[in-house]
């Protein structure tokens, strides 16, 4: 999956902290598993559409 942060929005959400290169791959993987969980929740529950009690 393409990357689905905007690493200069990440580091200006963490403005005052250095953010090592290799954070915003892992940041990347979480949220893609978060989107996924989430995918599977909505089918599970009969629905196409993700909603935020899907979170």
């Amino acid at each position: 999956m393409s990357d689905l942060i905007v690493k200069a929005a990440v580091k200006e959400a963490l403005e005052g902290n250095n953010v090592s290169a290799d954070f915003y791959d892992a940041l990347n993987e979480e949220v893609e598993e978060l989107l996924e969980e989430a995918a599977e929740r909505a089918d599970a529950n009969d629905r196409k559409t993700v909603q935020p009690r899907d979170l």
